[in-house]
């Protein structure tokens, strides 16, 4: 599975990086098939308390998935859009079951 982390107009810490890192790797255990994982950060103007946003994008054979939150931390933006993705990926897994 391919990470790729795009910081838009800053850039992100090493620490940050080893962060997205280790939570979009939890994502193999919800679907395999994970081709490609796609993570935007930015910083939302005006300077408000809640204006880092994280977009993860989940691409996989049939069709791609996606969850942007905006909070206090891109950390806890990471965890919550990676928590949505996770939804989704179950959700899709049973759907593909049931056919």
């Amino acid at each position: 599975m391919e990470v790729r982390i795009q910081s838009i107009h800053f850039d992100a810490s090493e620490q940050l990086q080893v962060f997205i890192q280790k939570k979009v790797a939890k994502l193999e255990k919800y679907y395999d098939d994970i081709k490609k994982v796609e993570v935007s950060l930015k910083v939302v103007k005006p300077e408000t308390a809640e204006n880092k946003e994280a977009g993860v994008k989940v691409i996989v054979p049939s069709g791609d998935f996606y969850a942007s939150k905006i909070c206090d931390t891109f950390e806890e933006a990471i965890d919550l859009s990676v928590e949505a993705i996770e939804k989704q990926l179950v959700k899709y897994k049973e759907k593909q079951r049931s056919k």
